[in-house]
């Protein structure tokens, strides 16, 4: 089967130096990019039923950038101050390096895992679990368990914060029209949104690749069968994963 066209299931990247860019030109393939979920804010009268107290909490955890987006709207709808002292544990150092556009960024007060990974991440929170009360920012319907079982596992005193949740987007359409030889799931939510939009779909020879390990779980529940997966040792990125696929069929 020769690879022709890849859906990406995420928004197309700002710029045109994106390695996925690169990586079409390469393998001469035709990369499309369709978000299948979309975000929605939880407004802070609805956030104040999780009886959250903000300011309680000394420890931030987050995965994503949409995380803090909705953290520091939630925290500007209720009118919190958030401590100068607060600390943020982030997956990734791009994800803590997006924080600058909050808060004055400080070395001592923001830190993240060595390669992307939620063990890396744990490695950093578990030197200050014993002094922390952590609030893990999440999708209402979208949380990490991994990151979960460990805070418990690991006698975290902790709070899920959920200050927004994901949809389904219509893609019927997409999926219809055009005939993708590989499709890439990056959430959970986003193989869901593939069965909401078409509840009989079946696989029939499609690659599936799929980011992290609550999405691998989602597809083979779903029954799909995954090709591509990302992070994995050799293949931290989906790019890697892709270019790793590609490089196996031309040969």
């Amino acid at each position: 089967m020769s690879i022709k066209k890849i859906l990406i299931t995420q928004p197309r990247p700002d710029s045109e130096k994106s390695p996925y860019f690169e990586l079409a030109r390469r393998y001469n393939i035709t990369l499309e990019f369709q978000p299948f979920i979309r975000l929605e804010g939880i407004p802070a009268r609805e956030f104040r039923k999780q009886k959250i107290e903000i300011q309680n909490y000394t420890g931030v955890i987050f995965t994503s950038r949409n995380a803090i987006d909705h953290f520091f709207r939630t925290c500007e709808e209720m009118k919190v101050s958030v401590s100068q002292d607060t600390k943020y544990f982030c997956i990734t150092e791009a994800v803590a390096l997006y924080l600058q556009k909050f808060i004055l960024y400080r070395k001592r007060k923001v830190f993240y895992g060595a390669d992307g990974t939620n063990k890396s991440m744990f490695d950093v929170i578990n030197k200050h679990k014993g002094n922390e009360k952590f609030l893990y920012v999440c999708s209402e319907n979208q949380q990490d368990n991994e990151i979960v079982n460990w805070l418990k596992a690991n006698n975290c005193e902790y709070a899920l914060a959920f200050m927004y949740r994901t949809q389904s987007n219509d893609v019927k359409e997409l999926l219809t029209k055009t005939e993708y030889d590989v499709i890439c799931f990056f959430t959970p939510s986003g193989v869901k949104s593939l069965f909401d939009n078409f509840p009989r779909y079946k696989q029939n020879g499609t690659v599936i690749g799929a980011f992290g390990n609550n999405t691998f779980k989602a597809a083979e529940d779903a029954g799909l069968k995954l090709e591509i997966k990302a992070p994995q040792p050799q293949t931290p990125s989906m790019v890697a994963a892709l270019e790793q696929f590609l490089s196996g069929k031309k040969k």
